[in-house]
């Protein structure tokens, strides 16, 4: 009897198939990399310039001194300029965050897809790609005019303005993540629908809420157009936002960097770089707010 052996040959269409989804993978991994380098290389040299030109004029005396009326004085500082944003763009946070997130609260609890919520959520986009010497515009006829002068309030209206829909979105996209199971574990308990948002709905979002409204913030305190248009083009900070100029870091990079001397330009790159420093203070602060709120939830 013949014994017949069988031999199986090997699978090379797998190990083929294996070794090109290999190299994809590989290569969408460089490409993408690629991708981030390029994205990023912009941003590397935008803050390289600042540090590099910025640096120079960083003193304890330019975070506190007054600004030099003379363009061609040099030295110091930027303090008034400084009070001046946060100050103003405090008050635009105190006017948008609360609006913001009880209009988001309406638009995911109460609005769902009723046309009034539909309608709100379109202007929401719409303001959001709205160029901001619009909102300065607006805020110029529709308020400055009326009262007769410039005034820093104006400003903090304008910069709310564009800081408006940018909470409403963030903080609606952070309540639609909060699980249904939560709202009906409270209902269940005999909560009203106000009272499970109060304690339930809102502090389990409150993260992420808390992220997207420090960003707006971050964004408002760069605006330049909104403020010299409704608030001025000044050397001096007022504590009364209701009387007179005022002035904020952004109107000064502005005020300085379209001079021609040599004092002023580097004024100019300080008070960039002041305002690079504090937009990255806030983005430390959302992200160690919404660690912390993260660690409590556990």
């Amino acid at each position: 009897m013949t014994s017949l052996t069988s031999s199986t040959p090997p699978d090379l269409s797998g190990r083929s198939l294996s070794a090109r989804r290999a190299f994809a993978n590989r290569t969408a991994t460089i490409l993408i990399g690629l991708c981030v380098l390029i994205a990023a290389f912009p941003l590397v040299l935008v803050v390289w310039e600042v540090l590099s030109r910025g640096s120079s004029a960083m003193s304890l005396g330019f975070l506190i001194d007054e600004i030099p009326r003379n363009y061609r004085t040099e030295g110091p500082g930027m303090g008034p300029a400084i009070v001046g944003t946060l100050v103003i763009t405090g008050m635009a946070a105190l006017i948008a965050i609360p609006i913001g997130v009880l209009g988001a609260v309406y638009l995911n609890e109460y609005g769902k897809n009723k046309p009034l919520a539909k309608f709100i959520r379109t202007m929401a986009d719409v303001m959001t790609g709205v160029p901001s010497i619009v909102m300065g515009l607006f805020i110029y006829v529709a308020y400055v005019v009326v009262i007769g002068e410039k005034i820093g309030f104006a400003g903090a209206l304008a910069l709310a303005c564009l800081m408006l829909p940018i909470v409403i979105r963030s903080a609606e996209e952070m309540l639609r993540l909060v699980p249904d199971e939560l709202r009906q574990a409270s209902a269940g308990l005999g909560a009203r629908k106000w009272r499970t948002t109060m304690t339930v709905v809102l502090p389990t979002a409150s993260s992420g809420i808390t992220s997207g409204a420090l960003l707006a913030i971050a964004r408002a305190a760069g605006e330049t157009a909104p403020i010299i248009v409704t608030v001025g083009l000044t050397y001096i900070f007022k504590p009364d936002l209701f009387v007179g100029e005022n002035t904020t870091l952004a109107a000064q990079i502005y005020r300085n960097a379209t001079q021609p001397f040599a004092a002023a330009q580097e004024r100019a790159w300080g008070a960039a770089l002041t305002l690079i420093a504090i937009v990255f203070l806030f983005t430390i602060v959302s992200r160690i707010i919404s660690a912390r709120f993260a660690i409590d939830k556990r």
